[in-house]
């Protein structure tokens, strides 16, 4: 998952707790093997590879994920979008140079869910088009691995994959686990912490990678509409939802909303927030349960 991984269960003995543990990381590591863009014999690459040929015909497990990124990009106004990885071409953070113009917009023909011809369980792209899992693999990969460590009979414990979260169960005495919140201007520290006995939290921050130009400050955080960098955002946000899939594409849809449309979109949706702006102020419903300071996973 390029991210550091950890799991703490509650068990009767010692070698219950290591199976259920070894069972989770297995299937960890089977989501990462199937649908990971960075292997060619992935079932994602297999899509890619064949953009603009012949459909290609997808696992039940696959369509079901294909079918919630339908979902999530016809409920987000496009903005949550799995074909936006494209953008990858001309958009390096790590160079400091802005892509042109021209460069940006020849990604925009190959970039849009509604071009992608999906009738379950067939998929077909156009010549160009790509797939990313990205932006929702690891949060179901967490929820995935929860399932796991239930079905060998845990039922307190947590399990945290680069940051995405997704409680089994509570202590065994019922109190919270205590999931810090990065504190986006000193990222080795919590800003505050939540308290969480089910459910999944998922996190998307601007501050990881970023770049200035010109005295101008560019997010990573590329909205698929038009393949700039995303203005007038929140520093970073954080969800809670019964899955971490959804806390996942809450958090993500939310940054890409930005300041002003964010807060009401995640109070329609009834789901608990916590937001952070650029100048450290916080905000959102989850406010109100927050502890000063924790550490995630205690």
């Amino acid at each position: 998952m390029a991210s550091p991984c950890e799991l703490h269960l509650y068990a009767s003995d010692a070698a219950g707790a290591e199976r259920a543990a070894q069972a989770a990381i297995a299937e960890v590591r089977r989501i990462e093997t199937v649908y990971s863009r960075y292997r060619d014999d992935s079932v994602v690459s297999l899509i890619n590879q064949s953009a603009g040929g012949e459909p290609v015909t997808v696992d039940d497990e696959t369509a079901a994920l294909l079918d919630y990124a339908a979902a999530a990009f016809e409920q987000s106004d496009g903005l949550f979008d799995i074909t936006s990885g494209v953008l990858r071409r001309v958009w390096d953070f790590k160079s400091g140079q802005l892509p042109s113009v021209e460069d940006v917009d020849a990604c925009l023909d190959q970039i849009g869910w509604h071009k992608v011809e999906w009738q379950s369980p067939a998929i077909r792209l156009q010549s160009g088009m790509q797939l990313d899992f990205g932006g929702f693999g690891k949060e179901y990969a967490a929820d995935r691995a929860a399932s796991v460590c239930e079905a060998q009979g845990i039922t307190h414990g947590l399990v945290e994959l680069g940051g995405d979260i997704r409680v089994v169960g509570p202590h065994p005495d019922g109190r919270p686990w205590q999931v810090g919140v990065r504190n986006p201007g000193d990222p080795e520290r919590a800003i505050a912490a939540i308290p969480l006995s089910h459910g999944g939290l998922a996190s998307s921050g601007d501050y990881e990678r970023c770049m200035v130009v010109d005295g101008v400050r560019y997010s990573h955080i590329l909205d698929p509409r038009s393949g700039w960098p995303v203005a007038g955002t929140m520093a970073a946000v954080t969800t809670v939802a019964p899955l971490c899939l959804l806390a996942g594409t809450g958090a993500t849809v939310a940054m890409l909303k930005g300041s002003a449309a964010a807060p009401l979109w995640l109070s329609d949706l009834g789901m608990p927030h916590l937001w952070i702006e650029q100048d450290g102020r916080l905000g959102g419903s989850l406010v109100a349960n927050l502890t000063d300071s924790g550490v995630r996973g205690q």
